[in-house]
């Protein structure tokens, strides 16, 4: 008798079914993006515990101060950045399944290191190993993503949905369940969050069977040049580097300080929490939720929707966000159900411009196809997202020290009106090779 399996995946609102009732894979590619979301919420579970351990060594008495946690962020992050397109090469050369598994491992490694110890080159070397650790999966998950759905792009367009609402988990549940561990186990929170690494491995090495065998690595090179010379990187590339230092802009430290100290300014968003810094982890709640909603309905609207049309809606949306939290800004003397209201609407324009990444990220699986290269031209994608989001958190600090919170409104304005142009300039190039026009 036929057996059938239940969905599983999210991909799809039908049952996968096989003669035998076996794992399809749908249902491995929803695993894998499951424990993309395990990783992401791990590694922000890490940043916190990270960050209250030092601060507690620092009180008893160790010599950490506030400039060993910057260098400690900032290895951690320039291993990432540095290792993003060499293991996207690695990702072409041997198969992603083990790319992808060998990560989070190397993750789980880093993170119980860091809680054995109380001296600053032991955290050195754990940050470099957690960085090198999430260059590795990103590459590696998205060029799994390519290969699985390379004869379906609707599938591809949900996957790439939920493969960014998975990094949204990391930064609204992260935090909390950071908190949570130090305030049960302390130190021992390290451990336990090794544990969910490991727990993330296994699901990606039960989710990535089937998976492409490496091309070796002349092939793997050889990929990686022609996806430096591939005309749809090329010409999302500078689009990235906008919605990622836009990125930067907001998710960066400089909004946090504007939100949280005093300010002689008439802006109503400046200081705003002054006196409950507490509510900033409900703002950034309720953000993650607001852009969580928008992903959700772009993985059904994307499917059906030519991608470069949704790029642009999108980009108009974020110049319509911009102007609304212009409006807001300035509306300290204006009544409170004004102020919501206009807060709604920003809100319901957030969830449209949430469309841009997954769209974006389709475009290029579907130019580089499932083929030496993918995983190099993901390992350049990842490079820009760390590269603009870095470049805009150094923006967000001379721009918020000139114009407080104003100064990240127009900047962001400016950014995404120079996307916009560029998206222009793509349509007219006729990138007939990509999407469906």
């Amino acid at each position: 008798m036929r057996r059938c399996r239940a969905a599983l995946h999210v991909f799809d609102d039908r049952a996968s079914c096989t003669p035998d009732g076996a794992v399809t894979p749908r249902h491995r590619l929803s695993f894998v993006i499951a424990a993309n979301a395990v990783l992401r919420i791990a590694g922000g579970a890490s940043g916190v515990l990270v960050g209250v351990y030092v601060a507690d060594l620092a009180n008893r008495g160790l010599p950490i101060d506030a400039a060993v946690v910057g260098v400690l962020s900032a290895t951690s992050f320039g291993a990432e950045l540095a290792g993003a397109i060499p293991m996207g090469v690695i990702a072409d050369a041997v198969t992603s399944r083990s790319l992808m598994t060998g990560g989070a491992l190397v993750a789980a490694v880093a993170t119980m290191l860091f809680g054995w110890s109380h001296y600053v080159s032991v955290f050195l070397v754990s940050r470099a190993l957690e960085g090198l650790a999430a260059a590795a999966s990103v590459p590696a998950l998205l060029a799994h993503v390519v290969d699985e759905t390379a004869d379906d792009a609707d599938l591809r367009a949900r996957a790439m949905s939920y493969f960014e609402l998975s990094l949204l988990a990391g930064l609204a549940i992260g935090g909390v369940i950071g908190s949570q561990l130090w305030g049960r186990l302390g130190s021992g929170g390290f451990r336990a969050l090794s544990l969910v690494y490991v727990a993330a491995a296994g699901m990606l090495f039960v989710g990535g069977t089937g998976s492409s065998r490496g091309s070796g690595v002349a092939q793997a090179f050889a990929g990686l040049s022609r996806s430096l010379h591939q005309p749809a990187l090329r010409r999302l590339a500078p689009m990235w580097l906008c919605m990622n230092a836009i990125v930067g802009l907001w998710l960066g430290p400089t909004l946090y300080f504007l939100l949280t100290s005093r300010s002689t300014s008439s802006q109503f968003l400046a200081g705003l929490f002054t006196g409950d810094p507490q509510q900033l982890g409900w703002l950034l709640l309720a953000y993650s939720l607001v852009f969580g909603a928008g992903l959700m309905a772009w993985s059904v609207a994307l499917p059906r929707t030519p991608l470069h049309r949704a790029l642009r809606i999108s980009l108009i949306a974020m110049v319509a966000v911009s102007a609304g939290l212009l409006l807001l800004n300035h509306a300290g003397r204006a009544s409170v159900s004004l102020r919501w209201t206009l807060t709604a609407i920003i809100s319901v324009l957030i969830m449209v411009e949430s469309g841009f990444t997954p769209a974006a990220l389709s475009l290029l699986a579907a130019a580089v196809g499932p083929r030496a290269g993918r995983g190099a031209a993901m390992g350049i994608y990842s490079f820009l997202l760390s590269f603009g989001a870095l470049a805009g958190t150094l923006l967000s600090g001379v721009l918020g020290q000139r114009f407080a919170i104003d100064g990240l409104i127009y900047a962001t304005l400016a950014l995404a009106l120079v996307a916009l142009g560029l998206l222009g300039r793509l349509e007219r190039a006729g990138q007939r090779s990509i999407g469906r026009w």
